[in-house]
């Protein structure tokens, strides 16, 4: 039975550096599994300590620092705080990211038990086209993965076709869903994937290399469109207009601070240039003359102005990384304004 210590001798390890099997001696158990993971991070955390690395992920014979809670703890980003005259962040990619972010990292994995074959676990792998399977017991106890590595080799080596000879045994790649998706990096490059345990020491997910690239693909691909977006509209009406023009809706300056380059200007001045039907009657007036300036007479001006409200509200959505893509009507609207800024921006 679990033996569960006082908060003091929990407390007396603090700054401690000890190994993995000292930790589940303490609670009296023998190995990581759901109960045990759980039963202990818990208690970790009541006296305000955890562990670096994480004791439920790290090798079974590797050593821990036991630390305040705090210190790997990441304080939340607030996702409502968004500015709708901030310009983008310089940096496209997240302040804070971590693995069990990504769905998959969260949408379990499919498993075999020890008394699978080798035909059985590749069986799953061909038909789910999986590059691997975990072999658990239940969800907590992971024995090893079968690859088509492991499995190619077991056939090379001459070894006899069973499950304990067709898996990879030695310290398969395992994360916990709390831990930095970039430190997780190097171990998805090394062997094309993690297997990710969730809060209370189970596997919840697997993340992969595919997985990994679609992500990125997904999240970076607005930021570039919002890019050549802005760039091809400041080439535009930078050509086009005089500086009396550009300093008329630089409002957020003093008179003798405003630049009258199109390059200082914040997104939402583009459409104070050309929106006639903005509050502000003079501003409105000037914007008429902007636009017969411009000289799109092939463009529709009321469906352009609204399309670029459009986009001005997707890149304000954008401008704080959030974990969930862009849906992809917002991403199709991007694609579609940046084709037509083409047509007309040499």
């Amino acid at each position: 039975m679990p033996a569960k210590p006082s908060p003091q001798d929990l407390l007396s390890l603090k700054g401690v550096r000890i190994p993995v099997q000292h930790v589940l001696d303490l609670f009296g158990v023998r190995v990581r599994n759901h109960q045990s993971v759980h039963l202990i991070s818990q208690s970790l955390a009541d006296v305000g300590l955890a562990t670096i690395p994480d004791f439920a992920i790290c090798h079974h014979r590797g050593d821990v620092d036991v630390v305040e809670l705090a210190a790997v703890v990441v304080n939340d980003v607030d996702p409502e705080a968004d500015d709708a005259h901030e310009p983008l962040p310089s940096q496209a990619l997240p302040q804070r990211l971590h693995i069990g972010d990504l769905a998959c990292a969260r949408n379990g994995v499919a498993s075999v038990g020890l008394s699978a074959s080798p035909a059985q676990a590749t069986y799953l792998m061909r038909t789910h086209g999986y590059s691997q399977v975990p072999v658990t017991t239940g969800m907590a106890t992971l024995h090893g993965v079968v690859t088509w590595h492991s499995v190619a080799k077991m056939y090379e080596t001459g070894r006899t076709p069973t499950l304990e000879n067709a898996m990879q045994k030695d310290s398969p790649p395992v994360v916990d869903v709390r831990q930095e998706f970039f430190g997780c990096l190097p171990a998805i490059k090394e062997h094309g994937y993690v297997l990710v345990r969730g809060e209370d020491g189970c596997l919840s997910g697997i993340v992969t290399a595919k997985d990994v690239t679609e992500r990125f693909e997904g999240a970076a691909r607005p930021f570039f469109l919002i890019g050549e977006i802005e760039s091809l509209l400041r080439r535009g009406l930078g050509a086009a207009l005089e500086q009396e023009a550009i300093k008329a809706v630089q409002t957020n300056k003093k008179v003798d601070e405003r630049s009258g380059l199109i390059t200082d200007l914040m997104f939402g001045d583009y459409i104070k240039l050309l929106d006639g039907t903005q509050t502000k009657q003079s501003m409105a007036a000037s914007a008429d003359v902007n636009w017969v300036t411009l000289g799109w007479t092939a463009m529709d001006r009321t469906q352009f102005v609204h399309h670029l409200k459009r986009v001005k509200d997707i890149r304000n959505r954008i401008a704080h990384f959030s974990e969930k893509p862009l849906p992809g009507d917002m991403l199709t609207e991007l694609t579609s304004f940046t084709k037509l800024l083409r047509d007309f921006v040499s």
